[in-house]
């Protein structure tokens, strides 16, 4: 009897590796997680789909017209990665990420920005420096997807309309709240000097979330200055609530602070459906695919935010520390100055596991 038919626990995993070194990096994922379950007696039962751009060349759209039913059936997502040279950027994104997104109400973003040792970054400060996560509103505001283009030539006009909701903005600020260190306060990023719509209600909801939360200090920054200051003062920042378009831009400013976007995990999450799609935060990197090159630690430090959501917070611990101590020894993928392949980083931190 094998080790999966003796498991305590199981764990039903979507697996969507995507396009470009998303399969690259989900399989080194998967190979590092199935070893850190297996010794703890948890199977992970993981069914592959392959959608994507490849998917669309075939029959014209990114997934087939039942995926958002598919999904919903598991206990998890792991993706990999979505974009491809031929296929237009916005209709990757929007033919398969964003629906399922939009479908499940992910509307938790959860971006972690910690350093490693061994790692150079552009910064000198020390790893314990730079220790935040951003909290990023995930299924609304700028990216509503709401707007459209008129007239041709020079009198075109293009109109992108962000759309936030009182319902919608409440509910980000308060997990941000939940989640925070009292002690170390959350900062909520506006440009309410500029958008005086959306951000003025964006504050507003800040200040109502906030003072159901008396013990947890709240400072107001817009985005401009939170960008300046995560750069020269990063320490000064632990819990970031921000929209959709805002959070996105600075926590890849903040895989900037870490030394490369191939460390950066995310998680996409429903807390009140306990429902959740992993990803790392990288793109499809169409420039490097099939060398052998990409970094798999964003991947399975996304596998490692699953097990966590799935309840497995030892195994979840386990993979981070091997990743630590693996990148602790100076050994990593060329993007971050190293010399190992995609599995070769991914053998040593197994190995580092037992």
């Amino acid at each position: 009897m094998g080790p999966a038919a003796m498991a305590s626990r199981r764990h039903r995993i979507c697996m969507i590796p995507g396009d470009g070194i998303g399969p690259e990096v989900v399989a080194q994922g998967v190979r590092t997680l199935e070893k850190a379950c297996a010794a703890h007696a948890v199977a992970l039962d993981i069914e592959e789909y392959e959608w994507g751009a490849k998917y669309y060349d075939r029959y014209g759209q990114m997934m087939p017209a039942d995926a958002l039913s598919v999904v919903e059936s598991f206990d998890a997502i792991y993706f990999g990665a979505v974009g491809s040279l031929e296929v237009a950027d916005h209709v990757a994104v929007w033919g398969l990420l964003m629906p399922i997104r939009k479908h499940l109400d992910l509307f938790v973003n959860v971006r972690p920005i910690r350093c490693f040792a061994g790692v150079k970054t552009m910064r000198t400060a020390s790893p314990q420096d730079v220790d935040m996560v951003i909290i990023r509103e995930n299924t609304e505001g700028e990216y509503a997807n709401v707007g459209g283009r008129m007239y041709q030539g020079e009198n075109e006009i293009a109109v992108q309309t962000s759309v936030f909701t009182r319902r919608g903005t409440a509910r980000i600020i308060d997990y941000a709240f939940r989640h925070a260190a009292p002690e170390r306060g959350v900062q909520s990023i506006t440009k309410s000097n500029a958008l005086a719509f959306s951000m003025t209600m964006w504050d507003e909801v800040t200040r109502d979330v906030s003072a159901r939360y008396p013990d947890i200090p709240c400072e107001r920054l817009h985005v401009d200055a939170a960008a300046y200051r995560m750069v020269i003062a990063p320490h000064t920042f632990h819990t970031m609530v921000a929209s959709n378009l805002f959070g996105d831009i600075l926590s890849d400013l903040g895989a900037g602070l870490l030394g490369s976007l191939g460390l950066a995990a995310s998680a996409n999450l429903n807390p009140d459906q306990s429902r959740g799609l992993f990803e790392p935060v990288h793109g499809s990197a169409p420039d490097i695919v099939g060398r052998g090159t990409a970094n798999p630690v964003g991947a399975i430090l996304s596998g490692a935010m699953m097990l966590e959501f799935l309840g497995e917070d030892e195994i979840a611990n386990d993979l981070r520390g091997a990743v630590g101590q693996v990148l602790g020894r100076g050994l990593g993928t060329p993007d971050i100055g190293g010399a190992c392949s995609t599995s070769e980083l991914a053998d040593e931190i197994i190995q580092a596991l037992r």
